[in-house]
């Protein structure tokens, strides 16, 4: 008796246990975005970042993902194509996170930058371009990290950018002018960070490059 009782609670179908819900690719992306606004924010450091984003993309279920934002305010974010009456604002947020190790990374043309982005560099070079993007929401942020590497971000010129890194025994700049009235309604771009032995260079460029006039037609 002791053993059948035994076999039938050691062989309990499945169907008698709550399933896990899986998680999906946009799960995934909620919650490294949460692990990248508290690095921006000071509190995790990039080491944890790194850990905690492998298992991230590493997670099947919300069980999995749970403890990872378990010690973090966790705001919900905004629901995919929430915009505020401007064009180039609202959609579905595109890569949360960009790293080149002893490599090259790019992020261009027509993407989606997410809230937070974060672009991390060491002994490698990544590249931003931001003038055929569209924004998840109006205010986004840039983290830019750079060891021993660069990171190079052309920004739009009719869109408001807010540059606030700075560098150890390496250099944090910006380069190019605005127009003078952006549009209040417009993207508003924050990069901040830090570069050792590295540059992080946000350049200024117009939209729609100028024609070449020596180009035949």
């Amino acid at each position: 008796m002791r053993a059948t009782l035994g076999a039938v609670t050691q062989d309990q179908p499945d169907e008698a246990r709550p399933p896990a819900l899986r998680a999906s690719d946009a799960d995934r992306e909620r919650v490294a975005g949460v692990l990248h606004r508290a690095l921006s924010e000071g509190r995790i450091t990039m080491t944890e970042l790194e850990e905690r984003l492998g298992a991230v993309y590493a997670a099947r279920t919300h069980a999995d993902l749970a403890p990872l934002t378990a010690d973090l305010p966790n705001a919900p974010a905004p629901a995919p194509g929430t915009a505020v009456g401007h064009p180039r604002v609202g959609g579905t947020p595109g890569s949360t996170f960009s790293m080149a190790v002893m490599s090259s990374a790019a992020r261009t043309g027509n993407w989606c930058v997410p809230a937070q982005h974060t672009s991390f560099a060491f002994c490698g070079g990544v590249e931003i371009d931001l003038r055929q993007a569209t924004f998840a929401e109006q205010h986004v942020t840039i983290t830019a990290i750079a060891i021993m590497g660069g990171i190079e971000i052309v920004v739009p010129d009719d869109i408001r950018v807010e540059v606030t890194g700075f560098g150890l025994m390496g250099g944090f700049d910006s380069r190019g002018d605005a127009r003078r009235d952006p549009d209040p309604a417009g993207p508003v771009v924050t990069v901040n960070g830090f570069a050792f032995w590295g540059g992080v260079m946000v350049k200024r460029r117009p939209r729609t490059p100028p024609p070449d006039k020596h180009r035949m037609i």
